[in-house]
């Protein structure tokens, strides 16, 4: 019995892998330079509150000098992994590689640029339960620029009215019970929204009010054209409704245009439309054309993303590993280590 148990232990190491109360994950973009100062002030909030925990680091290639700077982390506190992506495949996407390599009870996700406080991670857990597996930090204050805060009010109206099943606290400041969590490395969307796919599994959420503290390095890197580029995705990845509106302005111009035809005749008819005018005609032809090529558009949107499903293009590639070293003798377990490399 003794042996067939060394045994059995030594074919599955990961049978004795620590498994932590909470795992922090940190898709890094451009914020490495607050990547020491925001990993002391998660390793002393977290080891004051008795937490077992792990922090994983995922380099989504914004910064050269980034990985080198993780790289020197780990190497101070053991507790810290890093992930380096094999090309920038986007916030969330980032996100999802580290929640799928996370091994915590619980998943905690923040920005790596110190706005969200790690102070306020006991905070959220403390939310958490069995019934509340979701638990978002709110802002009662952003301090984000006028146009940032102005851009993201008028983001939350018009999803909330396109995706009503969208919690309206949605944030990246969030603690997720890790069999939720895991769910999200199933979803394979070659451009995911993690708030959107959350909101698919579960209703069950809570929110707590945090503080929002300053950006302590450099600059965000949401410049207004990737806003706008992130809120089409998230339309029309999660929402009928640019076509219902397609589907309604086309009918309004069909609508239109046969009231005027019907104005024309009368008036050729009638007699008070002799000449009908060029420019009068052209003016319609051509709004009708944009109108048509508008919906056209959106139906061209929706047709890239059934493209991109059938492609099956991996959400994120894994191309190095700070603990591969140790996997490479331990074999340490993850949700899938068949699959996570490349997802």
């Amino acid at each position: 019995m003794n042996g067939s148990t060394m045994n059995d232990n030594l074919a599955n190491p990961t049978s004795e892998i620590f498994v932590p109360d909470v795992s922090i994950v940190v898709p890094v973009y451009g914020g490495s330079a607050a990547l020491p100062e925001l990993c002391r002030r998660l390793n002393q909030a977290l080891q004051s509150t008795g937490l077992d925990h792990e922090v994983i680091l995922v380099d989504d290639r914004g910064q050269p000098e980034t990985w080198g700077v993780i790289c020197a982390i780990t190497a101070r506190y053991p507790r810290v992994r890093g992930l380096r992506l094999g090309r920038n495949f986007g916030q969330h996407a980032a996100t999802i590689c580290g929640i799928a390599h996370a091994r915590g009870e619980w998943i905690v996700t923040m920005d790596d640029d110190l706005e969200h406080p790690p102070e306020s991670i006991p905070t959220l857990l403390a939310a958490g339960d069995d019934d509340h597996p979701l638990v978002y930090g709110t802002f009662e204050k952003r301090t984000h620029a006028a146009y940032r805060n102005l851009s993201s009010e008028l983001m939350r109206r018009m999803l909330k009215r396109a995706f009503p099943d969208l919690n309206e606290d949605y944030c990246s400041f969030r603690a997720i019970h890790a069999p939720l969590a895991k769910q999200l490395d199933c979803f394979g969307f070659d451009r995911p929204y993690i708030d959107g796919m959350l909101s698919w599994l579960t209703s069950s959420t809570r929110s707590v009010s945090v503080p929002h503290e300053q950006r302590q390095h450099g600059e965000s890197t949401y410049t207004m054209r990737k806003l706008l580029s992130h809120a089409a995705n998230i339309f029309v990845t999660f929402s009928y409704l640019p076509l219902r509106i397609a589907t309604f302005g086309g009918a309004t111009l069909a609508a239109i245009s046969f009231l005027y035809l019907l104005y024309v005749v009368y008036g050729r008819l009638s007699g008070s439309i002799i000449n009908p005018g060029y420019a009068s005609l052209m003016s319609v032809v051509l709004f009708a054309c944009g109108i048509q090529l508008l919906i056209l558009g959106v139906v061209g949107e929706y047709v890239g993303r059934l493209m991109g499903a059938t492609f099956r293009r991996p959400v994120y590639v894994v191309d190095c590993d700070t603990s591969s070293q140790q996997s490479k003798t331990l074999n340490p377990i993850t949700s899938n280590p068949s699959s996570n490399a490349i997802r």
